[in-house]
């Protein structure tokens, strides 16, 4: 029984995983290859470091469900085994929710930007690169998504 609920662990994970999608400034996905961008110059005025929340997807909540499930059903002889399983399924699912937000919660940058042109512009993105004030940036923009770049 072991081994099944830890290989339950291990593929619900691995499921949880591949769900994270990324907010980078370096990361395109396969629909904005191939489209036309428009590009803007600006100098960064600040940057902020802030946390872009995990997702909330099921996935994390049948995950937590389904093993919350399986170790409550291993405790107690028949009804008290259903009660417990039940039990565990609930408790398990938001235990799950939690860990799945948790596990993809990521660091970020509000990087505030004084446009060429005039104006001022905030970004946020995942803090996978590194800004500073003085910066001089382009703006990368594409259907309603704006990415800065050195």
């Amino acid at each position: 029984m072991r081994i099944t609920q830890l290989l339950v662990v291990t593929l619900l994970s691995v499921l949880l995983a591949a769900c994270a999608s990324s907010n980078s400034g370096s990361v395109y996905s396969r629909d904005e290859a191939r489209r036309v961008q428009t590009v803007r110059t600006g100098i960064v005025e600040s940057v902020r470091q802030v946390k872009l929340e995990g997702t909330k997807s099921p996935v994390g909540t049948i995950a937590g469900g389904a093993v919350g499930g399986i170790a409550g059903s291993s405790i107690g002889q028949g009804r008290g085994s259903a009660v417990a399983a039940v039990i565990g399924a609930v408790i398990g699912g938001l235990a799950g929710s939690a860990a799945e937000e948790g596990i993809t919660r990521k660091n970020a940058l509000e990087i505030t930007v004084k446009l060429d042109g005039g104006g001022l512009i905030a970004v946020v993105q995942e803090a996978d690169d590194a800004f500073k004030s003085g910066d001089k940036v382009r703006l990368v923009e594409s259907g309603g998504t704006t990415r800065v770049t050195h």
